[in-house]
């Protein structure tokens, strides 16, 4: 599936300029979309583009690795 990264639109649950929970809000979303209803599921991808657009690439290869391998801090299944 091809991503276009673009900048996130204002989102009023996150009003402050510290993106952090935005980041990590989506990311979760994004999880917990993909394992509800796969990676196909179109309506997955707006979380995704806000994470890649929101998030440091470190934070997000460090939360998929410890998705991979379970320790993830908090529960992603459907």
């Amino acid at each position: 599936m091809e991503v276009k990264i673009q900048t996130e639109p204002f989102d009023a649950r996150f009003p402050n300029v510290n993106q952090t929970k935005r980041c990590w809000q989506n990311y979760y979303d994004y999880s917990k979309c993909v394992a509800a209803k796969g990676e196909e599921f179109a309506p997955c991808s707006r979380f995704m583009r806000a994470y890649l657009t929101l998030c440091p690439n470190e934070w997000i290869e460090k939360w998929d690795a410890q998705k991979d391998e379970g320790t993830l801090p908090f529960d992603t299944s459907a």
